[in-house]
């Protein structure tokens, strides 16, 4: 079993980009890494990076949209810990951006399946061992393009990105962060954008072709703050790097 002294999380998503960022900084903080991947092959790469460095990382084979495949995750995560203090929720989908008069239901579905119902099932399954943790802790990784405040201002480029998919499954996913922390208050529930929004900024990713103005370092500086929160931090926010985001 795991050293349960270390403070452990579980990121999905979490073979490259903003998840494997996040899984470095953790890690190099002492913590248990359960890197979580759909791909089990660039899953297992990613981890030996991590080891390689240093850090006390455990692959996890885990594709959001599985109830199969997040019940394995649990019972391969109870084999190593008896809780887990944190869960990053930040596997996501950017669907094809559509426009609105093509998509279709189909389409929007299937960025939901990861967007908004893999957190859901993915926090469901693991809420036991959440609560088996002193100061546990959910970080749900969204975007500005999930804000109602930033989509309806027209010097914010999002405004003019035309289509139904992803926009709505972030701002659905901000309505389920808020809900998880009123009704749980036990677990800290929060939302983070890997992106400046005054500044109009997003991280470069692989999910916008590395054309982000922001290193994948500053874009998890959010994640990490919700992530390392103390017992006495804030749920049900909305931040990014420069601080909170209006809803």
């Amino acid at each position: 079993m795991t050293n349960t002294d270390r403070t452990s999380v579980l990121i999905t998503g979490a073979n490259k980009g903003l998840g494997f960022e996040a899984a470095r900084r953790l890690g190099e903080q002492g913590w248990t890494v359960f890197l979580g991947s759909r791909d089990e092959g660039r899953g297992r790469a990613a981890a030996g990076k991590l080891a390689a460095g240093g850090v006390d990382v455990v692959m996890v084979p885990l594709d959001v949209t599985s109830d199969e495949s997040v019940g394995e995750a649990v019972r391969l995560v109870r084999r190593h810990t008896d809780r887990l203090d944190v869960l990053i929720n930040n596997a996501g989908a950017p669907g094809r951006i559509i426009p609105p008069a093509d998509a279709t239901a189909d389409e929007v579905h299937s960025v939901y399946d990861t967007n908004v119902y893999g957190p859901i099932r993915v926090t469901h399954a693991f809420l036991p061992l959440l609560r088996a943790a002193d100061n546990p802790r959910v970080v749900m990784v969204s975007s500005g393009g999930g804000s109602f405040a930033v989509v309806t201002d027209p010097d914010q480029p999002v405004s003019k990105m035309h289509e139904l998919a992803y926009s709505s499954s972030k701002a659905a996913l901000n309505m389920i962060t808020v809900r998880y922390a009123q009704a749980l208050p036990e677990i800290k529930f929060n939302v983070a954008t890997p992106g400046e929004v005054v500044n109009r900024k997003f991280a470069a990713t692989d999910m916008n072709n590395h054309t982000g103005a922001m290193t994948v370092t500053e874009g998890t500086d959010s994640i990490i703050e919700l992530a390392t929160l103390a017992s006495d931090g804030p749920t049900g926010i909305f931040i990014d790097r420069l601080g909170p985001i209006a809803w």
